[in-house]
């Protein structure tokens, strides 16, 4: 087997259960919450990701001759551009003026998380030549389809830059992370920033503590259906006020609730009866907390810092994560001390005309995305040398 390829055989699966999850998680590993089975068959199975939302899956299964799951990649034939969160409607607006049809295109990626992980999934048995057998199988089927493109969003940079030897084009992009520098608590992370900063952080988590309001921090069992159905709500009325698509129905939650509880990091924010107010609800990996969404039903003073942002550093501190990866939008989590990170994604486009049009806009467009990490990183809260 010296290329990988030799008594292959790679599938396309028309869902995710088409495999067992012990196979599939066997190349997705555990670092990772996201790209597990258990995750995917959750979109699957409560219709967030389906025929009938525009993410119709054809996940790419590489087996064996003794049938052994050795490779795997999450594909879906995308009948829109929602759910992304890597834009690429101008292209599909400039092709389609120019007499082209972009759509259906093929998309690597988790539905509706933009988070970075692993995007072809190797076996730790893979013979090397797998992750190019992979790459190529996906190729294959993009020009078996006829789509206009292949896209794969936010995989690690090295993926990236193996895929863009396949023909895949490079983009980057950015977002928050918070980075665990050894702290002891949060205090000590405090004494890391300016005063200033300190003492602002200070005052917004004094004036939360100070209010009506009880913070909780739940995990595995201690999470009810009644939480999950309450911070439903909450994710619906932040989508009502972003003008925003409901992507996910209570289904979906209460999937997680049945099967990644132990994965799930629910930050719930009560009235002193116990009514539920607000919450922000984060997933656990190996090394790192995702937060993911966030909502409530009482507008309060500092809230929103102290879920989704305060109390995801606390968690990390106490359970030795090396960072919390806050996401995209938002240039108030820099004075939160959540730094902007680059992010990366890789595109294959069918027409060369068309990939040279790309390719230039995205040389053109790298040096602003630079740019802008840079005047952000220059916004740190953190203390310089001889600062106090």
């Amino acid at each position: 087997m010296p290329d990988g390829r030799d008594a292959l055989t790679v599938k396309v699966l028309g869902g995710i259960h088409e495999v067992s999850a012990a196979a599939w998680d066997a190349c997705a590993g555990v670092a990772n919450p996201f790209v597990g089975h258990a995750f995917l068959a959750a979109l699957e199975d409560s219709g967030a990701a389906c025929a009938q939302s525009g993410w119709l899956p054809r996940h790419l299964a590489a087996f064996a001759a003794d049938g052994t799951l050795l490779g795997a990649m999450p594909l879906y034939l995308k009948s829109h551009s929602y759910g992304e969160y890597v834009f690429d409607w101008g292209w599909a607006e400039a092709w389609q003026r120019a007499g082209g049809r972009y759509y259906p295109k093929l998309q690597c990626a988790v539905p509706f998380t933009p988070v970075g992980g692993p995007r072809l999934l190797l076996h730790p048995a893979a013979p090397p030549g797998l992750f190019a057998a992979l790459a190529a199988a996906a190729l294959q089927l993009a020009k078996r389809l006829g789509v206009s493109s292949l896209h794969v969003t936010f995989p690690p940079l090295a993926e990236a830059e193996r895929l863009a030897e396949h023909g895949f084009l490079v983009r980057q992009g950015h977002q928050y992370h918070w980075e665990n520098r050894g702290y002891r608590n949060f205090d000590d992370f405090l004494a890391a920033l300016s005063s200033r900063k300190r003492k602002a952080i200070r005052r917004e988590r004094r004036e939360v503590a100070e209010s009506d309001i009880v913070l909780r921090t739940l995990t595995g069992s201690a999470i009810e259906e009644r939480h999950w159905a309450a911070f439903h709500a909450f994710y619906l009325d932040t989508v009502e006020r972003k003008w925003a698509n409901a992507y996910l129905d209570l289904a979906f939650f209460l999937r997680l609730g049945e099967t990644m509880a132990d994965r799930a990091v629910l930050v719930m924010a009560e009235t002193p009866a116990g009514e539920a107010v607000g919450g922000a609800l984060n997933l656990l990996g190996h090394d790192a907390l995702y937060g993911r969404y966030w909502g409530c039903s009482q507008a309060a003073r500092f809230l929103h810092f102290e879920v989704c942002y305060y109390r995801a550093i606390d968690f990390a501190i106490a359970h030795g994560l090396g960072r919390v990866e806050a996401g995209a939008q938002g240039e108030h989590k820099v004075q939160r001390g959540y730094l902007p990170e680059a992010t990366w994604s890789a595109h294959w486009i069918a027409d060369p005309s068309f990939r040279r049009a790309v390719q230039r806009f995205l040389q053109a467009e790298r040096p602003a995305v630079e740019a802008e990490m840079a005047a952000l990183a220059a916004e740190s809260p953190f203390r310089k040398a001889g600062e106090d």
